[in-house]
């Protein structure tokens, strides 16, 4: 896509409705700025037909190794890397298991680089990198779908043989031309004309949510909806963790809290020591043989 027909896109378009915005008071533009918020579900919903076999494929391949990557430039990166980051507390994965590279560098997160977005060949260099194997899943998220740094690493992540997916928020770009799986989510213009990291941001923030919850769901890292892995790693979360051991085990606090000590605050294991009636040795044997699945290690004889 060139830069002269950049303004045929619809992230890029000027919305008549928000030509005062200027004027407006403050409750006038809160107002409109949620009304305008309201209609990104939807746009999400619409592309469900193709969110869904993306993540099917994605819980595929980490079934079996595999990684899950976000590729970014500007606002996409930093959603990218925001959603990976809050992968290790809440689902006690390694730091590899999912992350985000980010056009520019690790700077560029808080201080934007001129022109890292429109560097084909880093983007590519970045995947190679990166080490990307047929086990990984690529996602480059480019709000315009046309960011030549973000369809370079895709193109070049795919050649390498993983799953690889573009997510927009315009529709027939280039980006899901690059992908496997292209997924367009049609948000249309923003309050404040080009201003993606509004509507288009946080459709893409509703995205990546399905896709690492959904994929670590499917790890077995749930027990009905409660985040079984996480680290229990200040007095919220210990917190947290006490109040699910008594849900899963139907216990009073104190023999939660006394399961948690002994099992080092693993949620699993406390779990399994107290429902099977197991030390902290046979339970943890229990749940590496159910292969970290706690619903499998509970009800298996």
């Amino acid at each position: 896509m060139t830069v002269e027909n950049l303004g045929a896109l619809a992230t890029e378009s000027v919305d008549p409705r928000y030509a005062r915005i200027d004027q407006m008071s403050v409750a006038e533009l809160a107002q409109t700025m949620n009304e305008a918020d309201a209609t990104v579900p939807a746009a999400v919903q619409r592309a469900l037909p193709q969110i869904v076999p993306a993540i099917e494929a994605t819980a595929e391949r980490m079934s079996q190794g595999g990684r899950l990557v976000y590729v970014g430039a500007g606002t996409p990166g930093r959603i990218g890397i925001l959603d990976a980051s809050e992968c290790p507390p809440t689902f006690s994965t390694p730091p590899g298991l999912v992350f985000a590279i980010m056009a520019g560098g690790p700077g560029a997160i808080v201080t934007p680089v001129e022109g890292a977005e429109d560097d084909a060949d880093a983007g590519a260099a970045a995947i190679d990198e990166a080490e990307i194997t047929p086990l990984d899943t690529v996602i480059g998220i480019a709000s315009s779908g046309r960011t030549p740094y973000v369809v370079a690493a895709v193109r070049r992540a795919r050649e390498r043989g993983a799953l690889t997916v573009g997510l927009s928020c315009n529709t027939g770009v280039i980006l899901s031309d690059a992908a496997e799986h292209g997924i367009e989510v049609e948000v249309g213009p923003e309050v404040l004309s080009g201003s993606t990291r509004l509507k288009s941001g946080t459709a893409q923030k509703l995205v990546l949510n399905m896709f690492s919850t959904i994929a670590m769901v499917r790890q077995g890292k749930a027990y009905g909806n409660l985040m079984v892995d996480l680290k229990a790693t200040n007095h919220k979360l210990r917190e947290r963790a006490i109040r699910m051991v008594q849900t899963i085990a139907g216990v009073d606090r104190e023999t939660a809290v006394d399961a948690l000590e002994r099992a080092d605050y693993d949620v699993k294991i406390a779990s399994i020591m107290i429902r099977r009636g197991e030390d902290l040795t046979a339970a943890t044997i229990r749940l590496a043989d159910a292969d970290g699945r706690l619903r499998t290690a509970l009800e298996e004889s």
